[in-house]
């Protein structure tokens, strides 16, 4: 996590630095900033008109260069920044032809989309029933291109679709509708009106839309009602002023009020007749036009800063920057939490496929959590008590982006953002370095996945998947969990199931580690110790009490006759034997493994059933089990001197392992027995991974019971 956010904020450096070399490359071939003025009275009347069109301008009536450039002075000053992204939008337009417009289907559509919305500006064509639509096709497109760059969205409502809707509204002749916000407040009402000009050039319609737009501006024309809008207003803290000598604000300006209503008020200070002059210069206003946003901090000068054109998108990047609302923190939240689950793709090494799976992987997961995150946020947001914080978070987000570091970040990237190729083949190329050095400093410490094909990775994958889907994941239990294992139902279903037609659990080999283990010695040899984690360091008391057995005693004819029988019983006698039998004979041990396995149906190898079967008949191979030290073993071990895997009895010295079952066997064989993934016993069958009972107790009872 870390090191990803070390290679986005590396790579923001990198864009940082990129945009200042393309201004040091544009001012060594023409010696010019995009912040440098540009004199009007220089450029063409092609270009004076872009100009125009991008602030929102109507320029008809004017056919004279001298009066256009005045009236570009008059809408503000011209920067080679906003030259060149007036030339590049209008070429971009040409290109892209017709704008995409909305085709309403009825009465609903329409009321969902323009009069429920509430929070932007529509111009909708009626075209009547069986008649033709006011603005022919092409002059449509171009209406549609010219209001489209103010955020103005356009649509068709067609009455043959829905008569009725047309009858109630009496549209009964093809018309033009806008639909304006009325009031300043946020999710006001709708303001529907109708075109009733007779001229039906795009120009007019324009000047007829801004206009309208234009009354929603709060304007003033006399020094008194000035001072009184330039007091501080608790409701309207953040206001925004033009001082200019035109008849009505541009319309960018008319726009970019009805984007934030509710959060910025815009106000028109018409100078053309100002009757004081003394009082602009109390508020330190020396020349118009001037756009001033006044905060409680204080003034700042819109367009003295590198970026700060007089367009729409300029202005609406630098008022969200400056009052941004929960949305837009959560767009640049999303934005920015992408970007760095992308860096994923570069930083993992190994396969193409593992790459993608790690992060689609990692895109699902980082989008989770952040929308998991904003919930609480938006659920503070609501609390009343918490309004001071967000004051106070606002002031100090208004002091850091008046600054001329974060104008220079506004143009960066308002520049990047108009360049989205430039922006991407970036991106790829830092998370290609990023993948070059990860494969140098991982070259040492390269592991085997790292270097596995994309078949090997998704066969390797499939095998995970599968596995976790169809079994458990298994681990050993606490140590202090006494619960009854025996009444498992999952247990017992597994207990009556042919355990070779059960598919393998994926397990953690981790819990061998944790199995007891042992020295095996016989009597008369120092007391070894007995390592595990679940070992203890005392024998039970039934083992300490009873009397040790002498080797040259040998076992008694009743006894081995007793024993005989027990093994000719059937599975079920078989079983109460295993669990009544005298843990300190070696025989007594063999048969109840034979029972034990043969009561399972559990299928032993012939060699091993014949010593097991030889192990109740005969008495070869029991001195080394009454010659044991039990001292050593751990209380829950059954007593035995053969190991089941191998069919090999006990040396001395030997290590062993026990498992949670009670069965003790060489540890040598039962770690590969566990390791090739038989993870059960292989005398009872109970998982290895498992925590069973303690059955002290019961064996000390029933050793006492076959002594009487």
């Amino acid at each position: 996590m870390w090191l990803k956010l070390f290679f986005l904020l590396l790579y923001f450096i990198v864009l940082f630095m990129l945009a200042r070399v393309f201004e040091a490359v544009v001012w060594c071939e023409t010696g010019m900033f995009a912040s440098q003025l540009v004199d009007p009275v220089t450029l063409s009347y092609k270009k004076l008109k872009t100009i125009l069109e991008c602030r929102g301008l109507g320029y008809s009536g004017l056919a004279e260069k001298k009066d256009v450039s005045e009236l570009v002075e008059k809408s503000g000053e011209l920067t080679q920044g906003e030259l060149y992204s007036a030339i590049k939008k209008e070429k971009e337009q040409t290109e892209a032809g017709d704008a995409s417009t909305t085709h309403f289907s009825g009465e609903m559509h329409f009321y969902e989309l323009v009069e429920d919305t509430k929070d932007g500006i529509w111009l909708v064509q009626v075209i009547a029933q069986d008649r033709e639509a006011l603005l022919s096709h092409s002059n449509w497109g171009k209406m549609v291109q010219k209001v489209s760059q103010f955020g103005i969205r356009t649509g068709t409502f067609n009455c043959s679709n829905d008569y009725r809707s047309c009858i109630k509204r009496g549209w009964q002749r093809s018309t033009l509708i806008m639909s304006v916000p009325q009031t300043s407040a946020s999710k006001g009402k709708v303001m529907l009106k109708e075109y009733n000009g007779r001229r039906i050039e795009t120009e007019h319609i324009f000047r007829w839309m801004t206009s309208h737009v234009a009354h929603r501006i709060k304007t003033l024309r006399h020094s008194e009602q000035l001072v009184e809008e330039w007091r501080s207003d608790p409701a309207h803290p953040v206001k925004m002023f033009l001082f200019a000598h035109l008849s009505q604000p541009p319309a960018f300006f008319s726009s970019l009020s009805v984007k934030f209503t509710g959060r910025i008020e815009f106000i028109f200070v018409d100078v053309r007749h100002w009757d004081n002059y003394s009082s602009l210069s109390e508020i330190d206003v020396s020349q118009s036009p001037a756009y001033i946003l006044k905060m409680p901090e204080g003034i700042y000068r819109y367009g003295n800063s590198t970026g700060e054109f007089l367009s729409l998108a300029a202005m609406d990047t630098f008022l969200r920057s400056v009052q941004p609302e929960v949305n837009d923190m959560f767009v640049l939240s999303l934005v920015l939490i992408n970007l760095l689950a992308w860096m994923d793709l570069f930083i993992t090494q190994g396969a193409t496929v593992k790459r993608f799976v790690v992060l689609i992987r990692t895109l699902g997961t980082y989008n989770s959590i952040l929308l998991v995150s904003w919930l609480p946020v938006l659920a503070l947001l609501q609390m009343p008590y918490l309004d001071t914080l967000y004051s106070y978070s606002l002031k100090l987000l208004r002091y850091a982006d008046t600054t001329t570091l974060a104008s220079l970040v506004r143009a960066d990237w308002t520049f990047y953002s108009s360049h989205p190729a430039l922006f991407l083949s970036t991106y790829l190329a830092h998370g290609l370095l990023v993948d070059y050095f990860e494969k140098k400093r991982r070259c040492g410490i390269r592991s085997q996945e790292d270097s596995t094909t994309n078949l090997e990775w998704l066969a390797s994958l499939w095998d995970w998947y599968t596995s976790y889907l169809l079994h458990p994941i298994a681990s050993l239990q606490d140590p202090s969990d006494h619960s009854d294992w025996e009444d498992d139902p999952n247990f017992l279903f597994q207990r009556l199931a042919f355990p070779d037609l059960w598919l393998r659990p994926l397990v953690n080999m981790d819990y061998i580690n944790a199995l007891p283990t042992w020295r095996f010695r016989a009597v008369g040899q120092d007391s070894g110790e007995v390592s595990g984690g679940r070992l203890d360091e005392e024998t039970d008391s039934s083992h300490s009490d009873s009397p040790p057995v002498d080797p040259s005693r040998p076992p008694h004819s009743s006894k081995r006759h007793k024993m005989r029988s027990m093994c000719n019983q059937d599975s079920n006698s078989q079983l109460s034997v295993y669990n009544n039998i005298d843990p300190s004979s070696s025989y007594q041990c063999v048969c109840a493994v034979a029972a034990s396995s043969k009561c399972h149906g559990n299928r032993i190898p012939p060699s091993a059933d014949r010593a097991l079967m030889d192990g109740c008949l005969t008495l070869e191979g029991v001195s080394n089990h009454q010659q044991s030290d039990w001292s050593v073993w751990p209380c829950d071990m059954l007593k035995c001197s053969e190991c089941v895997v191998c069919l090999e009895n006990f040396g001395s010295e030997e290590l062993l392992m026990g498992l949670p079952c009670g069965h003790a066997f060489h540890q040598q064989c039962i770690v590969v027995w566990l390791a090739a993934g038989r993870h059960c016993c292989p005398v009872c069958r109970w998982p290895s991974y498992k925590k069973k009972q303690h059955r002290a107790a019961q064996s000390s009872s029933t050793q006492n019971t076959l002594q009487d």
